[in-house]
């Protein structure tokens, strides 16, 4: 049976074998080359040696010591990259509080549930179970769900001590660590019941407070020897980063309405905003440009409901949102936005590059859509000077495919992540993606 792209991509992501028995110098000769960098290259070669790309160009010589591997007929693309996966960290859902006794005990654990900054998605990273070749691994909860972290589908093939196995391969596939604080607006959290807040204004009030929690506690502990009686708080001392723009605020935001709310909050409290989701952010393009926020879109795209009888009307509205939701890339891109794909709440691997492909159908240039999921990636995580595209001395993460990368019939043929290739045998269909929450 012909394996095409897409299902390619969710099979190799299940197998994630890297060789350790391969040399550490390869050759790609006389492939097309997507630089994504600039220009692409029709026909050149690119030599990787430990990790790294070495040399690229249309007149390379392949080093003796290389396996060289023919290239003619193949495009190589930079290593591809997820910027917002809910299935890499393995994160357990809250308990339910046991046997309150008051509102003031249930508010108090509702609030350990919904405010933790300090929470970090790179403890909880699955090892040698993602998509594509780098993704960001989402922290796991509502309103401020904690910190998110850049990963590697696979650890180094080297094995670590025995006894001691989880640990040190879940730091080895760590890129970098944190990457943004994520905040989202549910209109009403889960954790805690009736306790506060229970409404999409009291989340909002809370979200603002907390950071103002944040400013107050950092403004104390500077005050010289009356403010070193203020007793270390972990939870409002994960936020500092954040106010000091040291690392950006990720907000989920959909509606037009909500990003502007968002965006109005970050100048306010004069932090670094990532806008995640961005259905509408079309609409206030020209808002998010003015205030220099990047866009992580969701690929996940609105679906007629499954509980609809096949002949149901749905609204206009509903309709509308359906089909204009693949034409946001390319209004952003119009607008000179700076955006990347995420796949958090697609329920199967293969459409995250699919739906980007519907992306390109509905407008989007190719160029642009590779840079969606290669270097503008790269930068908008903070890695852009080691990662993203295919230049000399950045980390050979490389994607070789048989065909254009939105062609449905195109192939992926061989992955290189950090310079090593990754098996590409076929496995059993991906499980079902969680929501943002764990569940």
């Amino acid at each position: 049976m012909r394996r095409a792209l897409f299902a390619g991509l969710a099979a190799f992501t299940l197998t994630l074998g890297l060789r350790a028995d391969t040399p550490n110098v390869y050759a790609i000769r006389g492939a097309r080359i997507v630089t994504a960098a600039g220009g692409t290259i029709d026909s050149g070669t690119i030599v990787v040696r430990r990790g790294l790309i070495e040399a690229v160009g249309p007149a390379i010589t392949p080093p003796a010591d290389a396996e060289v591997i023919d290239g003619k007929g193949l495009t190589v693309y930079p290593g591809l990259i997820d910027l917002g996966n809910t299935r890499a960290a393995d994160q357990a859902a809250p308990q339910p509080l046991q046997n309150p006794r008051t509102m003031a005990e249930i508010e108090r654990w509702k609030r350990t549930q919904i405010l933790k900054p300090q929470a970090r998605a790179a403890d909880a990273v699955k090892v040698d179970d993602a998509e594509l070749t780098k993704l960001l691994a989402l922290p796991s909860g509502d309103v401020i769900s904690g910190q998110s972290a850049l990963v590697n589908v696979v650890a180094p093939p080297d094995e670590p001590q025995i006894g001691n196995i989880v640990e040190p391969r879940r730091g080895l596939v760590v890129v970098k660590n944190p990457v943004a604080l994520h905040v989202s607006f549910p209109d009403r959290p889960r954790a805690g019941g009736n306790a506060y807040p229970e409404s999409l204004m009291g989340v909002i009030a809370f979200v603002r407070q907390a950071f103002l929690d944040a400013q107050h506690y950092a403004s104390e502990k500077h005050r010289g020897p009356q403010g070193a009686a203020v007793q270390d708080d972990p939870v409002l001392e994960a936020m500092q980063p954040a106010l000091d723009r040291k690392m950006p605020v990720a907000f989920e935001a959909n509606a037009s309405r909500e990003i502007l709310r968002v965006l109005k909050m970050a100048r306010e409290l004069k932090l670094d905003p990532i806008v995640t989701g961005a259905r509408d952010a079309e609409e206030v393009a020209a808002d998010l440009k003015s205030q220099n926020a990047r866009v992580i879109f969701s690929l996940n795209y609105p679906q007629r409901s499954p509980a609809l009888a096949p002949d149901a009307d749905e609204p206009v509205r509903t309709l509308r949102a359906r089909a204009d939701a693949p034409k946001v890339p390319a209004a952003l891109a119009s607008a000179g936005v700076a955006f990347a794909f995420e796949s958090a709440g697609l329920a199967e691997p293969k459409d995250f590059v699919k739906n980007a492909a519907k992306a390109v159908k509905a407008g989007l240039a190719p160029e642009a859509a590779i840079r969606a999921l290669t270097v503008n990636a790269a930068t908008i995580a903070g890695v852009a000077d080691h990662l993203g595209t295919i230049e000399k001395g950045k980390i050979a993460n490389l994607v070789v495919t048989d065909g254009d990368l939105f062609e449905e019939k195109t192939k992926v043929t061989r992955v290189f992540v950090d310079g090593r290739p990754v098996s590409l045998e076929a496995a059993p269909a991906a499980p079902a993606g969680r929501g943002r929450g764990g569940q």
